[in-house]
């Protein structure tokens, strides 16, 4: 079955994964909005998407993930305009090079890519709260290179590699799905993660330096199109082809036995108090 009809909120939208899988959920027939921080940027994503599609009521939702405060007033004024939500994606994310703060002054990958999509699905969850709505989290297989939360560092003040920190923060994400999912467990609500393979985006292009412009034009030609690492969260979000399951890790459209501490209930209740700390937001009961 399709996404026909559904809406769906998809963020990092204006390009790569984000930008793919919104075209090919608007082809559906599903109505979505695309969340960004560029206004320009996103006016492009949007005028893709209703080519893309049939229908012209898309719409944007301007939201910087280095700034809680932007998330957070952004999704206020999305669940105060009364509208419903079938569909969550966060597909959002950002890697550092050097170490660099958030807006609140949090190491910003954690913050970009775990603690904004945490209080965004926080503020937006009683709009997602009813059997058959989804929240699909864009993980990555680089989890695998850390051994699990390192509480004592989570602002990866001791220590700082690119590669290290982007991997803690896919972790995050991975287990806040599991939590998440075993909280909503009565609900019917479904939550999984994913990882969409090594995929040629504009991941990394924000730093300076010859770089930045190097590593994209490597990726292109080892790495997945972001239309087929687009696949399994398409999947994922289409209302049968995802499945009814929950809590789990996919890879390939196909669910994937994560190691060990990427499932470790005790350390996803211990980062999930910790996340509602930082993000000074209580999720509801």
């Amino acid at each position: 079955m399709s996404a026909h009809d559904k809406h769906i909120m998809v963020t990092g939208a204006t390009s790569g994964i984000g930008l793919a899988a919104a075209k090919l959920l608007a082809a559906d027939g599903a109505r979505l909005t695309l969340v960004a921080r560029n206004p320009e940027k996103v006016q492009v994503a949007l005028a893709a998407v209703r080519a893309a599609g049939q229908r012209d009521d898309h719409q944007c939702l301007e939201m910087d993930f280095a700034s809680l405060a932007s998330v957070r007033e952004a999704a206020q004024q999305f669940v105060a305009r009364g509208d419903t939500l079938d569909v969550l994606l966060n597909n959002a994310g950002t890697i550092n090079l050097r170490r660099q703060t958030s807006q609140e002054g949090y190491e910003q990958i954690f913050a970009v890519n775990h603690l904004a999509p945490f209080l965004l699905t926080g503020i937006l969850l009683p709009l997602l709260a009813r059997p058959g709505c989804r929240i699909v989290n864009v993980a990555s297989n680089s989890y695998a290179i850390v051994r699990g939360i390192r509480f004592d560092d989570l602002q990866a003040q001791k220590k700082y590699n690119a590669m290290l920190v982007y991997g803690h923060s896919k972790l995050a994400n991975m287990l806040f799905t599991v939590e998440l999912a075993q909280r909503l467990a009565s609900s019917g609500v479904l939550c999984n993660s994913l990882h969409p393979g090594a995929v040629s985006t504009g991941l990394g292009t924000q730093n300076s330096g010859l770089i930045s412009w190097i590593v994209p034009r490597m990726m292109r030609a080892f790495f997945k199109t972001p239309e087929q690492g687009a696949e399994t969260p398409v999947y994922l979000c289409r209302e049968e082809e995802g499945g009814k399951v929950s809590g789990h890790y996919f890879v390939n459209r196909r669910i994937v036995t994560p190691k060990s501490w990427a499932t470790d209930p005790a350390a996803a209740r211990r980062l999930w108090e910790v996340s509602e700390e930082l993000v000074d937001f209580r999720y509801a009961a």
